[in-house]
């Protein structure tokens, strides 16, 4: 099973890796690089039929001030992509990239210039312009240090392909867009979103597989929260809060990535600082979660980690411990369990498991 894993551009990194993952043992074998990788490839996303991988460059760079969003072509020989081209994320500092259910539009958020953006893919896989960025508008948190401006940290279409939701970090609000992928048009939607929590953050959101919510791990609180969704409407109610962690009060700790296991069973969230994955049990009559428990990574600051499309493994990338550590998910409980595999890559950020593969 192949994997792709983007950088930061420092101690060493070469750009977006290349890794193949062995089934039966957890192992990684490296493969290669990608040739024309942009610098800080941090997010990344691969097309439906896996021919092509996006990727955002996170940091400013483009005539218009955005930051470079970047198509490559996926040897399908080798899975080692290939540069094809390059838009502007109309917006500094693109930091997340997804695409929609039918491959038509990559949507990117953009931390630094505080909005979202659409950009369409065209037959051959290549990127087209985005019209023009959409400023995520509203009232600021309460945290003065990490809540200055707006700050778009994701931005997801749902299952049935109709609405958007953004993610907005320095408002502490979840932005719903109506989208046409054949327009390449995001429209805000009536209700047009929900407020989270004063100072939670909210940072990265993840879609039950079949059942009607959505999962929210929010930053500046260490909280986690479950939303029912009126797929119909685009429309949010809470459910839960709960913590990411054991000790609210013990340290700092800034969770990052949350993904839902393909089951729809468990739900997981990476803590930096606590260094660990925070696993919860998912009541699926009513979205409420249950705490399974903390299992560290064997690492510095997991940004980012990745459970394989079968379910049976978590691959977590340290980011200031330059490695990846491969985890065996026990399909009874949800447990944990470290394979011994790991690799060594400088500041991994983001993995990316090819479908299909």
């Amino acid at each position: 099973m192949l994997l792709y894993i983007g950088t930061y551009s420092t101690r060493g990194s070469k750009g977006i890796y290349v890794y193949r993952l062995d089934t039966t043992s957890g192992a990684l074998t490296p493969v290669g690089v990608a040739a024309g990788s942009p610098n800080n490839p941090s997010f990344l996303a691969l097309h439906p039929n896996g021919k092509s991988l996006y990727a955002v460059g996170e940091s400013s760079g483009a005539g218009d001030g955005g930051g470079p969003v970047v198509s490559f072509a996926v040897d399908p020989a080798t899975g080692i992509p290939g540069l094809r081209n390059q838009q502007s994320s109309r917006g500094t500092g693109p930091c997340f990239l997804s695409l929609d259910r039918e491959g038509k539009c990559a949507l990117v958020a953009n931390y630094g210039g505080g909005s979202v953006a659409i950009l369409p893919i065209g037959l051959e896989g290549q990127l087209l312009p985005a019209p023009a960025a959409i400023p995520l508008r509203g009232t600021l948190g309460p945290r003065k240090d990490r809540q200055d401006a707006p700050h778009g940290h994701a931005i997801q279409v749902d299952r049935d392909n109709r609405f958007a939701i953004a993610a907005d970090l320095g408002q502490d609000r979840l932005f719903v867009y109506r989208f046409d992928a054949a327009k390449a048009t995001l429209t805000p939607n009536d209700p047009a979103g929900i407020a989270t929590r004063p100072g939670a953050g909210p940072r990265h959101l993840a879609f039950h597989p079949t059942a009607p919510y959505v999962f929210v791990i929010n930053e500046l609180d260490s909280t986690l929260t479950s939303y029912r969704y009126a797929a119909a409407q685009g429309a949010l109610t809470e459910i839960q809060t709960i913590s990411t962690v054991p000790d609210q009060a013990a340290g700092s700790n800034f969770p990052a990535e949350i993904c839902v296991h393909p089951s729809g069973r468990f739900i997981y969230g990476s803590n930096r600082g606590r260094d660990s994955i925070v696993a919860f049990a998912v009541d699926p009559a009513s979205g409420r979660l249950r705490l399974i428990g903390h299992f560290p990574t064997r690492g510095k600051n997991p940004r980012h980690f990745a459970i394989d499309p079968s379910g049976e493994f978590l691959i977590a990338a340290n980011q200031d411990s330059d490695n990846l550590v491969v985890f065996r998910i026990q399909s009874s409980t949800g447990n944990l369990a470290p394979t011994g595999a790991t690799a060594d890559i400088p500041s991994p950020v983001c993995v990316c498991f090819a479908p299909g593969t």
